[in-house]
């Protein structure tokens, strides 16, 4: 049995319903990937959190709310919704044990920005901050499986591998994304307009995170390769439980990698 984390978003978020739908459907792509979903809720006291994650065999960091531009030095702007210190702070910590243990990740639209954010980089409050960019928030105005635009992926990626193609159409719900990239991750997929569409970590067995829905779009063969890749790499892990052990101090990806997203986590707590 292959066990599955699925960050959640707070009761209070505002697009609460939409939020509902699509980590049911995140939970239905797990499902027919052959793993079993845990929930993981925000606001667990970090040895509560830790336990759930020791029990997880991958996680994944669902869509939601914007993270706080204060974990990345930023003052916030108008632009700014849905922001939780408490969902912030929970995912920064599963983040950075997910990076130390090298456990399987997926990063799913908030989910990319948030491993950026993890790991020292920067983010656009709202695409308008980048220059030319096209309208990448289409909902309410279409549906979710609306196929808002192309993406380009590199050629010798894990996200090319896994598709097995360079270009797709994809599902845009996003109005923020990625703007200084972490030194840890590399940008594999960008939107015609330059915005990054999807990130890996090479040195971690698997790390990926993508700007868009999936789980909207599991009717299609790329959506359900994705999830596919993250259970089957999760059952091959097969990450020792470290009872009792400090969540902090693992064999990290990277050490310094590891203190960056310590120094996020405590900025969330100032």
């Amino acid at each position: 049995m292959t066990t599955i984390g699925i960050t959640l978003h707070p009761h209070t978020s505002p697009d609460r319903e939409e939020l509902d739908q699509l980590v049911s459907q995140i939970a239905a792509g797990v499902v027919a990937a052959g793993g079993v979903p845990l929930w993981i809720a925000t606001g667990l006291e970090e040895a509560l959190l830790y336990a759930q994650f020791s029990n997880m065999d991958g996680v994944i960091f669902s869509g939601g709310g914007d993270v706080d531009p204060a974990c990345y030095g930023e003052r916030p702007t108008l632009h700014l919704g849905g922001v939780d210190e408490q969902r912030d702070r929970t995912e920064l910590l599963l983040a950075g044990w997910a990076l130390a243990e090298r456990k399987p990740l997926l990063g799913i639209c908030r989910g990319l920005q948030l491993l950026n954010v993890a790991c020292g980089g920067s983010l656009y409050q709202d695409v308008s901050q980048h220059d030319g960019a096209m309208q990448h928030a289409c909902s309410p105005d279409h549906p979710h499986n609306f196929l808002a635009h192309e993406i380009f992926v590199e050629p010798e990626s894990l996200l090319a591998a896994l598709l097995g193609k360079t270009t797709v159409q994809v599902n845009s719900l996003h109005h923020q994304a990625c703007r200084t990239m972490a030194p840890a991750l590399r940008a594999v997929a960008r939107a015609a307009d330059g915005i990054v569409e999807a990130a890996e970590i090479p040195e971690h067995p698997f790390a990926l995170a993508v700007q868009w829905h999936p789980e909207a779009l599991l009717q299609t063969e790329e959506s359900r390769a994705l999830f596919g890749a993250l259970v089957a790499a999760s059952a091959l892990e097969g990450q020792p439980t470290r009872t009792g052990a400090s969540p902090v101090g693992a064999g990290p990806v990277d050490p310094l990698t590891t203190s960056v997203v310590r120094t996020r986590v405590e900025t969330t707590s100032m």
